[in-house]
């Protein structure tokens, strides 16, 4: 029998299950009912949850709507993890984030651990501490990395982290700033740009959020931007050692820097989370340029030179003589937005800052970063070999040119073929499609194979 009868019989008796409630006399003869011309209807199970979820009155942030996809070094992991799954036995090998992977050197530990141990005791407990930092702290970041620079004590904050102290600045600044960045960068810088509501819609032709200028950073001119082709801006982000092309800038450089600054009015938020991978002949600090303290906020951090990536601690420098165009002190704000949404860093993690900062602690960190610049060396010369343009050098990290292709397809091609997780340039803004990052921070014995892998993958 087709459907179309089946649909044309009689409703027996036995169907009346189907039927509402009605005078419907199950004995009397039986009814037809009018065939009719009828789809086919998908029944749709839906989750007990969704029908029952309550939802507040409360809008999003839609500054949160704007961002893309995901903040880029948790989606590499999501990609990592799905690798996983498809290959669940794979050796893999991660130079992707920036993660240091060598131990905290024992001079550095000790005193975190006797620092620790003190606060069992009735004499050694201590509660909260200054907002801004230990004194002698402070001291002693001052003495170590602004020595003859002018930088007082008393303009050094710190902090968790410069990651941390980045999004407090943005805080400080306001949505009604303008924002400038290099491009490729840290992308931190810009999507709390994005979160702090500076910033228009993203125009995924360009790639580019609306609102901020992005300064091209190339082989072609040095990594360094045509200053005189960027419009004024109120901010300007620049990380030297940059990361991610290990480019860092030269005197001469900074100098163009600080007087492009000068001379519209803006600031300079300088981040250095990586001087002391670049040579001597590199400024560590943007205050070694005349005329910086009156343009520039200093961002850095213990994590690539200790080992703090976990243990979590930082400064930010803002001189007094730094104003707002009403001639208020920024640090004075600054201060006030430290004090507002900060405790302080751990006084522990603060231990081993000042144990990093002793002599014993210095040429321990001189170690870190000498193991992590021969990483850097080992991948340069790996990708050299293979023929491919290598960029890098001043930081922990190496810039590998793919000329014409896609960087998540490379990224993908590498992470598929040879079960190595890098960083895909175009994560970093649209001057660095065509480029992968990758990492130094690795164990010596990961890091040589992963050159074999790469090796292998393109003779």
């Amino acid at each position: 029998m087709s459907v179309m009868q089946q649909l044309s019989s009689p409703i027996s008796s036995s169907s009346s299950a189907f039927l509402s409630h009605s005078n419907f006399n199950s004995r009397s003869k039986n009814v037809w009912v009018p065939a009719k011309r009828i789809g086919i209807c998908k029944c749709v199970a839906v989750p007990q949850e969704a029908q029952t979820a309550y939802t507040t009155k409360v809008s999003r942030n839609a500054n949160m709507a704007k961002l893309q996809a995901g903040y880029l070094f948790p989606e590499i992991a999501r990609r990592r993890a799905a690798h996983l799954l498809k290959y669940p036995d794979a050796q893999l090998i991660s130079l992707g984030i920036g993660d240091t992977t060598e131990p905290i050197p024992e001079v550095i530990t000790s005193a975190m651990a006797k620092r620790a141990h003190e606060l069992s005791t009735l004499e050694g407990y201590s509660g909260y501490g200054d907002e801004q930092g230990e004194k002698a702290l402070r001291a002693a970041i001052c003495s170590t990395f602004y020595s003859g620079l002018t930088v007082d004590q008393d303009d050094i904050f710190v902090s968790d982290g410069a990651k941390c102290d980045i999004s407090r600045l943005q805080v400080l600044f306001g949505a009604n700033v303008t924002m400038a960045v290099q491009d490729p960068s840290y992308p931190a810088y810009v999507d709390s740009s994005v979160i702090m509501g500076q910033t228009g819609q993203f125009q995924k032709d360009v790639q580019k959020f609306q609102r901020i200028e992005y300064m091209k950073c190339t082989p072609e001119n040095g990594f360094f931007p045509d200053l005189s082709s960027v419009p004024r801006t109120d901010i300007i982000f620049f990380c030297s050692p940059n990361n991610p092309t290990g480019a860092a800038a030269t005197r001469e450089q900074l100098t163009q820097l600080v007087k492009f600054a000068k001379h519209n009015g803006s600031i300079i938020v300088y981040d250095s989370a990586y001087a002391m991978y670049t040579s001597k002949d590199n400024p560590h600090s943007i205050y070694e340029i005349p005329g910086a303290k009156e343009v520039a906020i200093e961002t850095s951090s213990f994590s690539k030179y200790a080992g703090f990536t976990g243990v979590r601690l930082g400064w930010t420098v803002v001189p007094k003589i730094l104003l707002f165009s009403d001639g208020f002190p920024v640090a004075k704000d600054f201060n006030r937005i430290v004090c507002t949404s900060f405790n302080g860093a751990s006084n522990i993690a603060q231990a081993g800052g000042l144990a990093c900062l002793s002599p014993e602690g210095l040429k321990a960190m001189d170690d870190v970063v000498g193991f992590y610049k021969e990483n850097t060396n080992i991948i340069m010369e790996t990708f050299d070999s293979l023929g491919f343009k290598v960029y890098g050098g001043n930081a922990p990290y190496v810039w590998v040119h793919f000329p014409g292709r896609n960087s998540w397809d490379v990224f993908s091609e590498i992470l598929e073929k040879t079960h190595v997780v890098t960083t895909p340039g175009s994560g970093f803004g649209p001057a660095g499609d065509g480029f992968i990052r990758v990492s130094a921070f690795g164990h010596r014995k990961n890091v040589l194979e992963a050159c074999k892998r790469f090796k292998q993958l393109y003779k």
